[in-house]
């Protein structure tokens, strides 16, 4: 092709667009579509200032993560209405004007716009918003312009046949298009609903976590399903040998599916969470630290971890010392001497008690909550004597109390002269005489 020619076809296509652009139906399209952008601009203003959640962005946007979204995607309300007024006004043209082509470039351009602007405000990982601009640009488009059913057929006619299993250029890209985007879904649908199931104060921490961590469990069930369809597996045959698969491992992980239903039923009843003073049937004793699905671990006061199964806690019998109510009854025992002027030492030994900053006492309280000293039994040295007192907590690790009042006690009897028994033995010495004499 010469320079003259390629002029002269310039020239032709300049002119054809200058009489297509001078024609009374395209200055008509082009006016409207001015019209219709001024139409949404001043809609979408009033509608953001009308709703709150799209006037003003939340004050925490990791804590709101989907009012901050909500508000994002506020600002796609411009093009949003302007795609909706161009489809409008090309439809209801199509009876004064014969070839509304400007109105379908301006809705293919408004279309590009508003999937740059969706994924600009709504995708924050800057990897994926380049994959979605590399790569979802280029479909919308093709499929914009109708032909994106031609280049499906070219890719899917690229296929290797092995057997039963056909490969087709058309599949693996497919595959890689909608895994990759399965993939991202399942990631912010996971991080926005583990957030949000965390924010709820009405459920305790540990509840909350196994709660979000079922949730991830259940998306990424989703998501792999979801993959298998994409592959074109067929589900019903997965189904037969899932079951089968299922009905072995039923046998073999018969106790694991035990615990993990126990985990359950604890969560919904809350017989335990983390926080209990827990003693085990065998006595063992400790604070429920962790609440897995398997097990739970208890933390002794020796700084050791029991792990118990939950199995454990729907079998067996178990004491839970601070289930509903974190205040606990104890008592220390001691004696005196029978000499002793035991109901002027009981209310000093009462006194002496209340003082101690951890047991509960006061006018306030209840009587029968209140310190309280009694005779227990008549010994054979003095009189055992018992304190029983209220505390918040238990009597072990840093609430170690028992000890101090013992102390309290044997200061306040030392310092009134009352005496603390203990064993005595008489022993006598016989001479030689006396043993003769004996009979």
């Amino acid at each position: 092709m010469t320079k003259e020619s390629l002029l002269e076809l310039l020239n032709n296509y300049k002119k054809i667009v200058t009489e297509q652009l001078t024609q009374p139906e395209t200055v008509i399209q082009l006016g409207l579509i001015f019209a219709i952008y001024i139409a949404a601009y001043g809609l979408a203003s009033r509608i953001r200032a009308f709703i709150p959640l799209l006037r003003k962005a939340p004050d925490n946007s990791q804590g709101y993560p989907l009012l901050h979204l909500i508000y994002r995607c506020g600002r796609l309300l411009f093009p949003l209405l302007a795609i909706i007024g161009l489809r409008f006004a090309a439809e209801a043209s199509k009876l004064q004007i014969t070839t509304p082509w400007v109105f379908k470039i301006a809705i293919v351009v408004a279309m590009l716009l508003l999937f740059h602007n969706f994924v600009r405000l709504a995708i924050r990982n800057k990897l994926v918003a380049n994959w979605f601009h590399w790569v979802g640009t280029p479909l919308l488009f093709l499929h914009l312009v109708g032909l994106l059913d031609d280049v499906i057929t070219v890719l899917d006619s690229i296929a290797i046949t092995v057997g039963n299993i056909r490969l087709s250029g058309y599949g693996v890209v497919r595959l890689l298009i909608f895994g990759s985007l399965l993939f991202w879904l399942g990631r912010v649908s996971n991080a926005t609903g583990q957030t949000i199931i965390r924010r709820q104060e009405s459920i305790d921490v540990r509840t909350r976590e196994v709660m979000a961590k079922m949730f991830e469990i259940g998306i990424f069930t989703l998501v792999f399903f979801l993959m298998l369809q994409v592959l074109g597996i067929n589900l019903t045959a997965l189904a037969v040998f899932g079951g089968a698969v299922g009905v072995g491992l039923g046998f073999g992980l018969q106790a694991i599916a035990s615990n993990f239903i126990s985990g359950i039923i604890i969560l919904l009843d809350r017989s335990v969470t983390v926080g209990d003073y827990v003693e085990l049937e065998d006595g063992r004793t400790g604070i429920v630290t962790q609440l897995n699905m398997r097990s739970t671990t208890l933390e002794t006061y020796d700084g050791k971890d029991i792990v118990v199964p939950n199995e454990k806690f729907i079998s067996s019998t178990f004491t839970n010392w601070t289930h509903k109510n974190f205040k606990q009854r104890y008592r220390v025992d001691f004696s005196v001497a029978y000499d002793t002027d035991i109901r002027a030492m009981v209310e000093l030994i009462k006194v002496a008690v209340s003082e101690h900053p951890q047991v509960i006492s006061g006018e306030q309280v209840p009587i029968e909550e209140r310190p309280d000293c009694e005779i227990d039994s008549f010994g054979d040295s003095g009189i055992n004597m018992f304190v029983e007192f209220w505390m918040e907590g238990i009597d072990d690790g840093k609430n170690r109390v028992g000890g101090d009042l013992l102390l309290i006690i044997f200061e306040t009897l030392r310092e009134n002269n009352i005496e603390i028994p203990f064993p005595q033995r008489e022993v006598k010495i016989l001479s030689n005489e006396t043993k003769q004499s004996l009979p």
